[in-house]
């Protein structure tokens, strides 16, 4: 019966310092956790901060006009672009604060890009802008025109094939000579009678080319 006794005040003195320990171990945490936590919320706020500010970097060195104080036919084709692809790219934004050089670029552009050309189609020259624009390593040219030949070819899928390796993408050899042609004049090859022919093979001509 002794023995029985003993051994229960032993246990209750056991779970007592066991739970005192506990506690101070407890309190111990707690407090170091509770003060390292201002650290915690002052770093979150200084990342939200840097990301704010990369946010809201300019997109040029130069003023970008209010809508408002632009030329009507500039703003029209800002608009009209907008409508057709979804977004305005940042070239139109940056440009537009020298109104003779953005009529110039763009009435260029339109003759270019939009000007019925032999067999090639808008969808045609979007992705010749667009695989030459991975040669020479320009991304904002290849995020900008990628989207433009989504809209044009009404293909995403194979958008995103081009830009990952136009070579082995589902595009017809009839595409693939094309680009192989455009490749070779817009890195200067030495462009000979024989890159004709190899355009002749697949249907182009003359004006093509």
């Amino acid at each position: 019966m002794k023995r029985r006794r003993r051994r229960c005040a032993f246990q209750r003195v056991a779970f007592h310092l066991v739970r005192g320990v506990f506690r101070s171990l407890l309190r111990l945490v707690t407090n170091r956790f509770w003060k390292k936590l201002p650290l915690v919320t002052l770093n979150l706020g200084l990342y939200e901060s840097q990301h704010q500010e990369e946010k809201s970097k300019p997109i040029s060195r130069y003023p970008i006009p209010y809508k408002k104080d632009l030329p009507f036919d500039i703003l029209e084709l800002m608009e009209e672009i907008e409508k057709k692809t979804g977004f305005l790219p940042n070239v139109f934004k940056v440009l537009s604060h020298w109104p003779l050089e953005y009529r110039a670029f763009f009435a260029y552009y339109n003759v270019i890009c939009n000007k019925k050309t032999g067999q090639l189609s808008r969808a045609d020259k979007e992705l010749i802008i667009l695989v030459t624009s991975l040669a020479n390593r320009c991304s904002y040219s290849v995020v900008v025109h990628s989207a433009r030949y989504r809209v044009f070819s009404k293909n995403p899928v194979l958008s995103d094939q081009v830009c990952i390796n136009w070579r082995k993408s589902d595009l017809t050899a009839w595409e693939k000579a094309m680009l192989e042609f455009a490749l070779a004049i817009s890195q200067a090859d030495d462009v000979t009678d024989d890159h004709f022919k190899k355009l002749e093979v697949h249907g182009f001509n003359q004006e093509d080319a």
